[in-house]
């Protein structure tokens, strides 16, 4: 019952909630980065939604326009403190993880969720094994377990046997946890970006 139907009410309610105040909040963050190079506000990345589903998620602008595409050995988003492609006040929004913010728009469009497994690239797709699509049974979130207890402290596969093991015990008590966790580690700051990113070694460019 709550992963069929109630989950999806509390996305909707807690969106509308919290809508006002989020609206804010981008809105004061798009002045500044327009004021610091004049580009777009938002970035719009394809991933992996529910079944499978490509669709466009909403985030902050935190790089400079055009900046190229790196990835780590294992396909992942190349992610750094020290990233060169990162502005100014997207370093501020990395770390307080602000860029995520719009994101309440995929919830209230029933693309994403509060709470799930974190989307990867449609390209993921291809490296799934059938055990790792499962994390693709329900929609994915702007916080999940993973990013909840390690954030970007561990490796892409043990990720996805995260999501999968969150997709088979999923209920309310689980989401409240995961959320309280969240917030938690936000406040901290901790585990914002994965060490190994910091060696060029570990690069695919």
């Amino acid at each position: 019952m709550y992963k069929k139907y109630v989950k999806r009410i509390l996305d909707i309610m807690f969106s509308l909630i919290l809508l006002p105040p989020v609206l804010i909040v981008i809105f004061i963050c798009g002045i500044f980065i327009k004021l610091e190079d004049k580009g777009p506000i938002f970035y719009c990345g394809r991933r992996l939604g529910k079944d499978g589903k490509v669709f466009k998620m909403f985030k902050l602008r935190s790089m400079k326009v055009n900046a190229p595409d790196l990835r780590n050995k294992d396909g992942s988003t190349y992610n750094s403190e020290n990233d060169p492609r990162l502005t100014r006040i997207g370093r501020f929004l990395r770390k307080t993880s602000l860029d995520e913010l719009p994101q309440i728009f995929n919830v209230i469009k029933g693309e994403m969720s509060f709470i799930g497994p974190r989307p990867d690239l449609p390209e993921a797709l291809n490296t799934y094994d059938e055990v790792e699509r499962q994390k693709l049974n329900v929609r994915p979130g702007i916080s999940g377990y993973s990013q909840a207890y390690f954030r970007n402290s561990i490796p892409s596969k043990e990720k996805l046997k995260n999501d999968v093991h969150y997709v088979n015990i999923l209920s309310f008590a689980l989401d409240v946890k995961i959320f309280s966790k969240t917030i938690i580690n936000v406040l901290k700051r901790k585990s914002i970006y994965n060490m190994s990113n910091d060696s060029k070694k570990d690069l695919a460019i």
